[in-house]
């Protein structure tokens, strides 16, 4: 049954998509009876991997505007929320339903000048009291500010959420030109350190590099997980175009020399530049 948003009461219709027959579906794979064997041995933690690869297979559908694969992948997706929580249900801990209810509840309580006609003067005070209300929730109150950026997410995206939450208590650079100028700073040590030949501070000095460059694109509202996903996925298009036209030759790639894998790359961009403009 659907609840209003406004008065919390049960109303009478229905949900406008009906999540039971996926449920039913996960509930028949874990079942002891007839259940999938693979259903059946999952955990919380097996699980993870493959939340993480339906979540970056969805990023794929968005940069290619597929809208067919974005309907699939959140197909998938949902499937893996909906598998957690079977698993969660089945040790009578939640169900579907109550993670419906308390990411509902949680954007309510989050939104009250929508929900509750608190209407705030602009978006900047709208997002400051996002953040105070989040502040409010169990889950949100940690020791140390960065203890909210969960650990374990990928790299560049934990760079980026890190400085993100320093910068709002103005752990922050003043202006643009300041932040590229400790990209030039951390460039030139890097290459110091490899002068030095140092493993250990070669590695912490091309960390640095990687950790004021996610900075500075984060000035430009660039988030860097996304862009380096793109540009994978442009590389893997292009090299694939490469690789055809080396097979076409009928030539190894030892035989193949770097200019015409040159050549060949820069058809690859020529074409994707075409029908971009398409």
């Amino acid at each position: 049954m659907a609840i209003s948003i406004e008065t919390g009461a049960p109303i009478e219709a229905g949900l406008p998509f009906d999540l039971q027959p996926l449920l039913d579906v996960m509930a028949e794979l874990r079942s002891d009876d007839h259940g999938c064997p693979w259903d059946r041995a999952q955990t919380h933690r097996t699980l993870r991997r493959y939340l993480l690869e339906e979540v970056y297979e969805m990023l794929d559908a968005v940069d290619m505007d597929d809208m067919a694969g974005i309907r699939e992948e959140m197909g998938d997706i949902l499937y893996q929320i909906a598998f957690h929580c079977r698993l969660a249900e089945e040790k009578g801990l939640f169900n579907a339903q109550d993670v419906v209810k308390d990411v509902t509840d949680k954007m309510i309580r989050r939104h009250p000048h929508v929900f509750n006609k608190k209407k705030l003067e602009n978006m900047g005070k709208s997002m400051v009291n996002w953040d105070r209300l989040k502040q409010g929730e169990q889950r949100q109150q940690h020791q140390y500010l960065l203890d909210g950026v969960v650990k374990g997410m990928p790299s560049l995206l934990e760079t980026y959420k890190l400085q993100e939450k320093s910068a709002k208590v103005g752990f922050e650079w003043e202006v643009t030109d300041q932040v590229w100028d400790k990209v030039q700073e951390e460039w030139q040590e890097l290459k110091e350190a490899l002068q030095e030949k140092n493993p250990v501070h070669i590695e912490e000095e091309a960390g640095d590099v990687l950790f004021v460059l996610v900075n500075l694109f984060r000035w430009y509202s660039i988030e860097p997980e996304c862009a380096l996903h793109r540009a994978n996925s442009k590389f893997r298009r292009r090299f694939s175009y490469v690789e055809d036209k080396v097979k076409e030759s009928g030539k190894s790639w030892q035989m193949v020399t770097l200019q015409e894998l040159s050549d060949f790359w820069k058809e690859a961009k020529e074409i994707e530049g075409r029908s971009s403009t398409v």
